[in-house]
């Protein structure tokens, strides 16, 4: 075998190593746990018990469990850092109802050749995290109740990479939790007169 034969084949071979590892697909991101740093909520009360009573079904066309910060986490997560138990004869109970993510399949509009050419969206994402919050008194009675609703909407392009997809759901979950927290606070503050400082 010539030397110079060899030389270019051994080239050949680099180069299309360099290639496969370019074509490589990049790691998988990692997503940090959304907090709240808003002053604390300190609430006249013993404790605080926090319940996630949404049964997730795990079926399509349910995404929420594949979620990088699941609606009802993040949800559970904003009570720890928010709601202070600042004593009281009454217990706060943050209970999550429902963090539902789903995902639904969107026709196209164009077709022929616009369509090869023309990136359309196609999934649509909706999230919906309503919780409330009660103060109970020894029996369990509530003598002060709010409740929150807050929702998302967000499209996505064809051809988006997982982990553009998981970038997006993240960031549609963080939106979700600032609408959120803001409601919730509104609320506290509109109806949980004496029982909150």
């Amino acid at each position: 075998m010539r030397p110079g034969f060899l030389r270019s084949f051994l080239a050949v071979l680099v180069l299309a190593g360099v290639v496969a590892a370019c074509e490589s697909a990049p790691p998988p991101p990692t997503f940090p746990d959304i907090h709240f740093t808003g002053a604390p909520i300190r609430l006249a009360a013993s404790a605080v018990e926090v319940r996630d009573d949404y049964k997730p079904t795990f079926q399509p066309p349910h995404v929420e469990h594949v979620f990088p910060i699941p609606p009802a986490r993040a949800a559970a997560t904003w009570a720890r850092d928010r709601l202070v138990a600042a004593g009281g004869n009454v217990r706060a109970v943050f209970r999550i109802e429902e963090a539902s993510a789903t995902e639904t399949e969107l026709k196209k509009k164009e077709e022929g050749i616009a369509g090869v050419f023309t990136k359309e969206p196609a999934q649509r994402y909706d999230l919906v995290l309503q919780a409330t919050l009660s103060l109970v008194d020894e029996h369990g009675t509530p003598v002060r109740t709010v409740s929150v609703k807050a929702t998302r909407s967000q499209s996505v392009l064809e051809g988006i990479t997982p982990n553009e997809r998981d970038q997006a759901w993240y960031d549609m979950t963080k939106a979700l939790m600032t609408d959120f927290d803001q409601q919730m606070t509104t609320e506290i503050s509109n109806h949980f007169g004496g029982y909150f400082q």
